[in-house]
């Protein structure tokens, strides 16, 4: 990674004991992992505890000024005297009491600094610390409780001598804030000055040996410009590893695939029933001039659910169809692929164009799989359609020309590679598509390698879909919404009902028995989820697209992708339990045939809950870009990107997807001067990457 190494063995350097203790809870054993364990935030001396969002026996720590101290005489136990101390940090005033303690007693008098840790409580709205740790700030001192822990790495006094800011770190187990602390101020003791990885110190930033030094030990005017520059090298870090993605996928060799005049795609063209419209246009363009070049097309496609970008991915699968290629679309469930493989030949069909498309899944019977594994290796198939299926080994291409991904943060990095690797001496160019808008800071992280097209308007003829909130605690409105899905299915349209759960109360089989029985007995109500065969999916979803059901009572296997014009209303149920972008998704699954629609989300949260504000916030916007950032902000870049399994995660560890746009803008303008001017530093520091690093991953 770009910045510094320490690779010394913690154990080498702090005591034996705390070294073992961080390596068991934190999984750290070096110097540098450790100064790369950030404070979660600062206590400056006068400004105040922030108690947003703490409770009642929550842990906090304070720093404040002793203003009173008050010793007495317990009734109960006389010889444990009662010390009550009140401190002030600058915004609020705290009550804390001791009970027997001579030290706390001596020294805790008006005027002096301190640093006090305890559990947070409240008595007439006044918030109290009972018997918590301290440790003076403004004099001799000998810290308390965990606060002890200090003293393991040397003089106590001498440490915490004239800070005004104090770092403070995650508690993990029995691994306490203060125990980071005193080790990472040794380990900086012991730290050589850090060179600049590039050579100097970029404009405007602090020098990286100043920064690593600040964000632990700030001095009066904090750490915020520590801060901003290792958040600068964090995004600069990501951005040269896209960089050299970029330019090592420019130097594959690609099949010139040029647009034909006479071609099928131009007929197609021709013979649509609604003209395209200006983002279609556009984003056409520019795929079919990427695919005329000999370099590979990378691009990624993100639109609006319902923007039309399966048209237009068939567009550029027929412009490889008509230079003699195939085309592969990859997408992430068996429901899905069936989906695209009729709609693509349904509208190919309709159009008069011979194209051939062929579906590969995991669960065809052998026979089946058989014959379609021949015509893709015999070239006698033009589109293949298939789910991660089309990884496996012994499926071969017979020419592969473009590689389309639907969905694209279903699949990692190198799934995708894997597929273009199929294609043999030259790489296919690659479409990859995503109906859930892209916070526009991710979009530069995680998609760096990527040119990024963007659709934002509907196709003509396009309603708006109405949403409305169905909260459990009006049982009138919910007994409506069930009343209004019965009145569209009378005027001959369909609905789904979207359930959180298979099974127990409130899942999809209990829902549909119950409706089955009651509301909706003289309705054809059908049942979807994920533990039923691919089969079984696809003979439902056949049978809901051609109007055998009503009301489909399903899960979320029908959040992408499927496409029934005739359903004109949704009900989520307990729409609390799914996420910003999940319940957008939702809602594109109506709309879709002109019609005008609607989409109910019920609830079980009370009103002025996290989950009923998030569910109304949906509801009153169909703004995806909007609603991407709404989530981001709601669940953070850590759910967003995927936790555990997501080296961009790991790597950006201070960077905010939110509210650090502009830095990670200028860092990646940067990396691209440095890829382009100085190829060979740029793989250098980024050669520990890992393709799975950059993975923009499901949140489900």
């Amino acid at each position: 990674m770009l910045g510094f190494e320490d690779n010394r063995p913690l154990g080498e350097v702090i005591p034996a004991k705390q070294a073992r203790a961080i390596e068991k809870y934190l999984g750290i054993t070096t110097c540098g992992e450790l100064l790369r364990y950030y404070p979660r935030r600062y206590l400056h001396y006068g400004t105040g505890a922030d108690l947003s969002g703490v409770q009642a026996g929550d842990t906090v720590t304070v720093v404040g000024q002793v203003l009173d101290s008050v010793t007495y005489p317990s009734k109960k136990q006389p010889k444990r005297p009662i010390t009550k101390v009140d401190v002030h940090d600058g915004a609020t005033l705290f009550k804390v009491s001791f009970f027997g303690s001579n030290y706390a007693r001596r020294v805790l008098q008006p005027g002096r600094q301190v640093m006090f840790t305890g559990k947070l409580d409240y008595y007439r709205g006044e918030p109290q610390l009972q018997h918590p740790d301290f440790v003076l700030l403004d004099g001799p001192t000998e810290a308390t409780g965990a606060l002890r822990q200090l003293g393991h790495f040397g003089d106590i006094e001498q440490m915490l001598a004239g800070r005004e800011w104090l770092p403070l770190y995650r508690k993990k187990d029995k691994l306490n804030s203060w125990t980071v602390m005193g080790a990472i101020h040794t380990v900086l003791k012991t730290l050589p000055r850090i060179d600049e990885p590039l050579g100097f110190t970029p404009i405007g930033l602090l020098p990286l040996n100043a920064a690593v030094r600040q964000v632990h030990e700030p001095g009066p005017e904090g750490p915020w410009r520590a801060v901003e520059r290792l958040k600068y090298d964090e995004a600069l870090s990501v951005a040269l590893a896209m960089g050299v993605r970029r330019m090592d996928a420019a130097a594959h060799s690609a099949p010139e695939l040029p647009y034909k005049q006479d071609g099928d795609e131009a007929a197609l063209l021709e013979r649509l029933p609604f003209p395209l419209t200006r983002g279609q246009k556009e984003v056409v363009a520019d795929i079919t001039g990427d695919m005329a070049n000999n370099t590979p097309m990378s691009r990624l496609l993100q639109g609006e659910v319902g923007s039309g970008k399966t048209i237009v991915s068939l567009l550029a699968m027929l412009q490889a169809v008509d230079n003699g290629a195939q085309a592969a679309l990859l997408a992430p469930t068996e429901v899905l692929v069936m989906q695209h493989a009729r709609s693509l030949t349904m509208t190919l069909l309709n159009a008069g164009l011979p194209t051939r498309v062929v579906a590969l899944t995991g669960s065809m019977p052998v026979a089946q799989r058989q014959d379609a594994l021949l015509k893709i290796v015999s070239g006698e198939a033009d589109i293949v359609v298939g789910t991660h299926a089309l990884l496996q080994e012994g499926v071969d291409f017979f020419n592969l020309g473009l590689v389309v991904v639907d969905e694209q943060h279903r699949f990692g990095v190198e799934q995708r590679d894997t597929l273009r690797e199929k294609a043999g001496e030259t790489t296919p160019h690659l479409l990859v598509m995503t109906a859930t808008p892209i916070p526009r800071t991710i979009a530069i992280t995680v998609f760096g390698d990527l040119e990024v097209s963007t659709l934002r308007e509907l196709p003509g003829g396009r309603k708006p879909i109405q949403s409305a909130v169905v909260p459990e605690f009006k049982p009138r409105w919910v007994e409506r919404a069930w009343e209004k899905i019965r009145e569209e299915v009378a005027a001959g349209h369909q609905a789904y009902v979207v359930c959180p759960r298979i099974d127990g109360e409130g899942g999809v089989l209990e829902v549909a028995e119950e409706l089955s029985a009651t509301e909706y007995k003289d309705l054809e109500v059908g049942v979807l989820h994920g533990r039923m065969k691919g089969e079984e999916k696809d003979a439902v979803m056949a049978d809901f697209a051609k109007g055998g059901l009503d009301v489909l009572i399903s899960t979320t296997v029908i959040e992408v992708g499927v496409d029934v014009p005739n359903a004109t209303v949704m009900m989520v149920r307990e729409s609390e339990h799914f996420g910003v972008s999940q319940l957008h998704q939702l809602r594109g699954r109506v709309g879709r045939g002109g019609n005008a629609s609607l989409c109910l989300f019920h609830t079980l949260a009370e009103e002025g809950t996290p989950g009923f504000t998030r569910v109304s916030q949906v509801a009153a916007t169909s703004d995806g870009f909007a609603l991407a950032e709404l989530d981001l902000l709601n669940r953070g870049e850590g759910d967003v990107l995927g936790t555990g399994q997501s080296g961009i995660k790991r790597t950006l560890k201070l960077i905010n997807m939110v509210e650090d746009y502009d830095i990670v803008r200028r860092a990646y303008d940067d990396a691209a001067h440095l890829v382009k001017n100085n190829p060979e530093f740029a793989r250098a520091a980024t050669a520990d990457f890992e393709a799975e690093d950059f993975e923009y991953l499901d949140k489900s």
